[in-house]
């Protein structure tokens, strides 16, 4: 492994993160790449790259942040899939692998290739007229006090309905626990291939989910009488004031190669996540999910007589 492309937060402080990279990458002799943008965020040894040509000269990514960091990461690397690694710098990560204690250990497995690779779908979307992808979700969002997203539901060309809320989300099963769930959309397994369009607060026309096959192809069409709309990819705007057009998606395969160094305990993690998405979990199975040590001293509190 000759390259590794650093994938930044945004605006939280990752020059710890940073410098536990660049001591391993400079005691076995790769080189670092960053975006040219993010260039004075990081020491001079990093080179700075066109935010384009970043995932074509690494052979792998690591994505410093939470999850919309990774997302970010995955979107970038979308036409030429690379492996990515996940260091956590968020609150709630479903996608990040590693914390930064643990960064040298897993940075010289990357090099060995000895990880697993979780792959990830993606959503491949025209939104009036402009080609993006989704790891999450495309919403289509209501702006406050400009009335409601109404919107018809074609799929494989036939009209279904009309939707008429204060936004539609369309998502993944990975994006199936974010926006969509917020929403009152399903959680759906990661290992499901389907489609997910879900609508939030909806005032008439379809008021449930609807879970489609990964083949079928989608289309919303904004209706006349619709709200201008913002529509987000992942969370991000990319259109602010849509009055009309259409949204064409198609779910697409493999699209995200994310690492894995221990599937089983990345599973466990998530099923603790969840609990906080109110998933009934038994007393017993939330126990066995803490970490050893905590377990250790809830056993111990147990077993102490009472005063």
């Amino acid at each position: 492994m000759a390259g590794l492309g650093l994938v930044l937060h945004p605006t939280r402080d990752v020059s710890e993160v940073v410098g536990i990279i660049e001591r391993w990458a400079s005691g076995h002799r790769k080189t670092l790449l960053v975006r040219a943008e993010d260039g004075h965020r990081v020491p001079s040894c990093v080179e700075p790259v066109p935010a384009h040509e970043l995932a074509d000269r690494a052979d792998a990514l690591i994505s410093i942040g939470g999850d919309g960091t990774m997302l970010g990461a995955l979107r970038m690397a979308v036409r030429d899939p690379k492996p990515v690694l996940g260091v956590h710098l968020g609150r709630l990560g479903f996608l990040v692998e590693v914390e930064p204690p643990d960064l040298p250990r897993a940075l010289s497995r990357l090099a060995a290739k000895d990880f697993t690779v979780e792959s990830h779908a993606c959503l491949a979307c025209d939104v009036c007229g402009d080609d993006v992808v989704a790891f999450n979700d495309i919403a289509l969002v209501r702006q406050p006090g400009s009335g409601f997203v109404t919107a018809t539901l074609a799929v494989d060309g036939q009209r279904y309905g009309y939707y008429r809320c204060d936004a539609l989300v369309v998502s993944t099963p990975t994006g199936s626990t974010a926006y969509s769930y917020a929403a009152g959309g399903p959680l759906i397994s990661p290992a499901a291939d389907a489609v997910v369009v879900t609508p939030s607060a909806p005032m008439a026309g379809i008021s449930r989910s609807v879970v489609l096959a990964p083949e079928e192809s989608i289309r919303l069409d904004l209706r006349p009488n619709s709200a201008a709309v913002a529509v987000e990819m992942d969370g991000l705007v990319i259109k602010e004031a849509a009055t009309e057009g259409a949204v064409q998606i198609r779910y697409r395969r493999d699209a995200g190669r994310v690492v894995r160094f221990d599937p089983q305990r990345y599973q466990e993690r998530n099923q603790l996540k969840l609990s906080l998405l109110d998933l009934p979990f038994l007393p017993d199975q939330l126990r066995e999910l803490l970490p050893e040590e905590l377990r250790r001293e809830r056993d111990q509190r147990e077993l102490e007589p009472p005063c």
